[in-house]
């Protein structure tokens, strides 16, 4: 018979720890399609993603170094500025 026990909240399992982000300091970004779904289908979508890419990226003060975009996820190298800066930047190209 299984049990389960209730955990203290701080132990929530259903919520994502937050990012540990140090402004200044290079971090491996990744960002991946729903289920392992592509999320590029033609060239033109690598240059919008790129352009959107560029904005927030600016807008965010994340400085990118280098991407690689596949079918079905990207890869960045990407230093925050800020503690918020990749969080917001990801969440922003994200929506677009």
């Amino acid at each position: 018979m299984l049990r389960f026990h209730s955990l203290p909240p701080e132990y929530d399992v259903t919520t994502r720890l937050p990012r540990f982000v140090i402004p200044g300091y290079l971090p491996h970004v990744i960002q991946r399609g729903n289920n392992g779904e592509a999320i590029f289908y033609t060239e033109s979508d690598y240059q919008f993603y790129l352009e959107k890419l560029s904005e927030v990226a600016t807008k965010y003060e994340c400085e990118l170094h280098a991407y690689v975009l596949t079918t079905n996820h990207v890869h960045l190298l990407v230093t925050p500025q800020q503690n918020h800066s990749i969080g917001k930047m990801i969440q922003s190209v994200g929506r677009y």
